[in-house]
C-alpha cells in the first residue's frame, strides 16, 4: 500500500464560494487526493483545506493550489480576524499511518522550492522544517502579517526568506510551508464582548505568556455572533489536552461569571485527542486505545492493497454510470506503468544487472512515474467530464445554453479518453525494446505492463469513438476520430512487432 500524507493548506478566503472552490479544484485534480474537509469561515475570512494525497502526488497537489490562490486573493483587499501573510497562507505536511516526519520535511523542502521559484512567492519553512529555530513558531514568522512583512523583507536580514526572492509578492504575499504533527484547532466561544479581559486570559493561558505548554491563545473578536471568541491551537495534545486548555479557561471565566456559549473544532480534528477527552471528563482509569476503538480494528484491516482492489472493482461493477469504460481503461493503462517501473526496480536491484542496463532503465523508470501521474489524472477526468454532461442536461430545454453546454461536456469526454490513450501509447513506446535488459524473473510482469497499456489505449478509444459520433460539430467528431485511428495504428503496429 502507497504512504499517504495530510495536507492541511490555510487559504485568505472564507466568503468568495466560487474562489474556494476553484482552490479545492486545483488541489483535487491531482490523481490520488481524497479531500476531506473544507472548513470556511467568514469572520476570519479564511478557509482550511483537507486532504490526503499519496506521498509522490502531494507536492504536485499543494503546489496547484498555491497557485490558484495566488492567482485569485489579493491580500492588499483582504480583510479578516485571523492573522495572515500570504494568499496560500500556511501549508503543512502532516504524516499519517506509517509516514515519518522526516518524509514530510522532504515534501516540504521541495514545496517551497517551486512556489519560490515558479510562483516568485517568499517562503518560509516552519515548525519541524524550519531551517532556522526561530521559525519553528509559526506566530514568529507570521510577526507583522502581510502589511508588516512587506516593510521588513529585503530589509532585515531575519526576514530573508528560505526559499524566492527577498521581497513580498504584491498580491500574494509571503507562505510558510511546514512539517508538523497533527494539531487541535479549538475555539471556545465566550458570552461577552469585553476584549481586553479576553486579551489577559488568551495571554495567561498561552505558552508563550508563561500558560500552558504547547498552546497558542488570541482574542477574536466575532462580528457575526457579536461575542469574544478564544481561538487556541493545541500543538502537542498529548502535552496539553483539549480538557485541560479548556478548564485553564473555565478557571478565569467563572469567576467573572462569563458562560461559555459553545465551543468549534476547526477543520479535521484526529480521533485520539477526542478520546482522550473523553477519558478525563469519565475518569476512566484504563483504557487501550489501539485495541479498544473500534475504527482503529477496521482501519488495520482496510489498509491493504487488496482491499483498495476490491473497492476498485465493485465500484466499476456497480450500475453507477461512474467509473466506467473511461476510467477503467486510465486505470489499466496506470498499471501497466507501475508494473513495467517494478520489473525495472527489481531489474536494477540485482547484483549482476549491468552498467548499460543501469544506464538505459533509469531514466525509462522515472519518465514511467511521471506518465503514470498522467494518466491516474485522467481517472479523476474521465469522472468530472460525464458530471459535466449531467449538470448540461439539468439545464431546460428551452435555454439555448443547454445544447452548447452538453456539446462542450461531450468535448471534453472525447478529449479526455483521447489523452489517456495517447500516454499509454507513449509508456508503451517507452519501453519497448528494453526486454533485453530485464531480469528473467520478471519477464512476464514487464510482458503484462505492455498487455495492460495496449488495454488501456484501446479502452480509451472506444470512449473516444461514442463521444466523437455524438458532437453536433461533425468536422470536429472527424478529427477526435482521426487521431484515434493513428493511435490505433501504432497499437497494432506495435502488436505485429511484438508478435514477431
Amino acid at each position: 500500500m502507497p504512504k499517504f500524507v495530510e495536507c492541511v493548506p490555510n487559504f485568505s478566503e472564507g466568503r468568495d464560494v466560487e474562489k474556494i472552490n476553484k482552490i479545492v479544484s486545483s488541489a483535487a485534480s491531482v490523481s490520488g487526493v481524497m479531500v476531506l474537509d473544507v472548513e470556511k469561515d467568514p469572520d476570519h475570512n479564511r478557509t482550511v483545506l483537507t486532504f490526503i494525497a499519496p506521498l509522490d502526488k502531494a507536492v504536485e497537489a499543494m503546489f496547484r493550489a498555491a497557485k490558484t490562490a495566488s492567482e485569485i486573493i489579493d491580500l492588499n483587499y483582504h480583510k479578516g480576524e485571523h492573522p495572515r501573510m500570504g494568499a496560500i497562507d500556511v501549508a503543512p505536511f502532516i504524516p499519517i499511518l506509517d509516514t515519518k516526519i522526516d518524509e514530510c520535511i522532504a515534501l516540504a523542502e521541495q514545496l517551497g522550492e517551486r512556489i519560490g521559484s515558479e510562483l516568485n512567492i517568499p517562503v518560509y519553512l516552519y515548525d519541524k522544517a524550519a531551517k532556522i529555530p526561530e521559525r519553528k513558531d509559526l506566530a514568529k514568522v507570521r510577526k507583522g502579517q502581510f502589511e508588516g512583512l512587506r516593510e521588513e523583507i529585503g530589509v532585515k536580514p531575519e526576514r530573508t526568506p528560505d526559499f524566492g526572492p527577498n521581497k513580498i509578492h504584491p498580491t500574494a504575499g509571503a507562505v510558510a510551508v511546514g512539517a508538523r504533527n497533527q494539531i487541535v484547532n479549538f475555539n471556545v466561544n465566550l458570552d461577552t464582548t469585553d476584549m481586553e479581559f479576553s486579551k489577559a486570559l488568551a495571554k495567561k493561558i498561552r505558552a508563550s505568556g508563561g500558560g500552558l505548554p504547547g498552546l497558542r491563545a488570541k482574542e477574536i473578536f466575532l462580528e457575526s455572533k457579536k461575542q469574544v471568541q478564544i481561538s487556541t491551537v493545541l500543538t502537542d495534545y498529548e502535552q496539553t489536552s483539549v480538557y485541560a486548555a479548556l478548564n485553564e479557561i473555565k478557571k478565569e471565566t467563572e469567576p467573572k461569571n462569563i458562560k461559555i456559549t459553545d465551543t468549534e473544532l476547526i477543520g479535521l480534528t484526529a480521533q485520539k485527542p477526542l478520546i482522550d477527552y473523553a477519558k478525563e471528563s469519565l475518569k476512566i482509569s484504563s483504557f487501550d486505545y489501539e485495541n479498544q476503538v473500534l475504527e482503529n480494528k477496521i482501519l488495520k484491516m482496510l489498509s491493504s492493497w487488496q482491499m483498495g482492489a476490491n473497492l476498485v472493482v465493485d465500484a466499476l461493477s456497480n450500475t453507477d454510470p461512474t467509473p466506467g469504460g473511461g476510467s477503467a481503461a486510465a486505470i489499466s493503462g496506470a498499471m501497466g506503468c507501475a508494473l513495467a517501473q517494478m520489473a525495472m526496480g527489481i531489474t536494477l536491484k540485482a547484483k549482476k544487472t549491468s552498467e548499460e542496463a543501469k544506464e538505459k532503465l533509469i531514466p525509462v523508470m522515472s519518465k514511467l512515474g511521471e506518465l503514470k501521474m498522467a494518466i491516474q489524472s485522467c481517472i479523476a477526468e474521465d469522472s468530472a467530464s460525464f458530471d459535466n454532461f449531467m449538470k448540461a442536461l439539468k439545464i431546460p430545454k428551452e435555454d439555448p445554453q443547454r445544447k452548447i453546454e452538453m456539446n462542450k461536456a461531450l468535448l471534453f469526454a472525447a478529449q479526455v479518453p483521447l489523452k489517456t490513450a495517447g500516454l499509454c501509447m507513449q509508456a508503451s513506446e517507452l519501453i519497448s525494446g528494453l526486454e533485453v535488459f530485464i531480469k528473467k524473473d520478471v519477464m512476464s510482469d514487464y510482458n503484462s505492463a505492455k498487455y495492460l497499456l495496449a488495454a488501456g489505449a484501446k479502452c480509451a478509444l472506444e470512449n473516444v469513438y461514442i463521444n466523437a459520433d455524438s458532437l453536433e460539430d461533425k468536422v470536429e467528431s472527424e478529427n477526435l476520430k482521426a487521431q484515434a485511428v493513428k493511435i490505433s495504428e501504432k497499437i497494432a503496429q506495435a502488436e505485429k512487432v511484438s508478435a514477431k
